[in-house]
């Protein structure tokens, strides 16, 4: 089928071409707005204590930087009690993994398992050097292995467009807004409280600010992973079946040790069942990305 080797060389010439433009969009989009969450960051620490207010914020931020950047992976793991497999322990799983990185040119990240029965999967680590694929029990018996290849392969992706480290910065200055935004409400030297305006922005309009910019960047984030993992695996439509799956089992039963901290590294929402957070979704609707996974398959085909 000389023709359709032809059509399908076009298409991934074409795809290549759109994803390195749609690439260096998003991460113009990524370092504005994680500047913005910054500006945020040194707002509050003004409206604190004016310039003294200001370096503390800094501080405050660049120390969550730097403790997220060397213990997030091991954070998060120890959070959903995931364990470190080897080839010995889960070869099948294994096996996929070091395909995929293989093919995806990445060095063999860690492979974890999470003991729970809701499918879900995540990448965390500050680098592809130092990466971990983490999957959940449940991920393993409700996919087929073409299915779990696709997932592993949008996990890859995460860590190849280094998503993992982004994620855990815009999460971090979330947080430090959030945490910072308590404090600055203005007082008087005798107590009295300040503007109401200054109130306003300091204890609610920053940290929902601060929640929109992360659910942004975590977004865009994941239609990167999911157009790379079509083009590593040839097979859209794997992504697409097993994305509607983990998306039906988490609205039925969401996932029991999730928290919204950690709700942007999960390929699918673990808060799906009744949670407030869903307001504040890191994730693309499921039927946008289906879409989109099975456009590409036509293309592609």
């Amino acid at each position: 089928m000389p023709g359709c080797t032809r059509l399908r060389a076009t298409w991934y010439n074409t795809s290549n071409r759109r994803s390195t433009q749609e690439e260096s969009l998003n991460s113009f989009k990524t370092f504005f707005l994680i500047s913005i969450m910054t500006g945020l960051l040194v707002l509050i620490g003004h409206l604190l204590n004016g310039q003294l207010g200001i370096i503390i914020a800094l501080v405050v931020g660049i120390l969550l930087n730097g403790f997220a950047y060397f213990f997030s992976d091991s954070m998060v793991l120890s959070r959903y009690r995931a364990r470190i497999v080897t080839r010995q322990d889960a070869p099948e799983l294994y096996t996929i993994v070091e395909n995929l990185a293989q093919r995806a040119g990445l060095p063999m990240p860690r492979v974890a398992v999470v003991p729970d029965q809701t499918p879900n999967a995540f990448a965390t680590g500050r680098n592809p050097d130092h990466a971990v694929v983490a999957v959940t029990d449940g991920i393993l018996k409700v996919l087929s292995r073409p299915e779990i290849e696709g997932v592993l392969a949008h996990e890859l992706g995460h860590v190849k467009n280094r998503d993992i480290l982004i994620g855990s910065l815009s999460a971090v200055l979330s947080q430090a807004i959030m945490f910072l935004s308590r404090m600055a409400v203005p007082r008087g030297r005798r107590g009295r409280s300040g503007h109401p305006l200054v109130v306003i922005i300091a204890m609610v309009l920053a940290p929902i600010a601060a929640l929109i910019l992360q659910m942004a960047i975590s977004r865009s984030r994941e239609y990167m992973a999911d157009e790379f993992a079509a083009k590593t695996t040839g097979r859209p439509d794997n992504l697409a079946s097993a994305l509607e799956k983990i998306s039906g089992r988490n609205r039925q039963t969401p996932m029991q040790d999730a928290e919204p901290s950690s709700a942007h590294m999960m390929i699918v929402s673990p808060l799906s069942g009744s949670s407030w957070a869903t307001l504040f979704s890191t994730h693309p609707p499921i039927e946008k990305r289906v879409e989109r996974l099975n456009a590409m398959k036509m293309q592609m085909y």
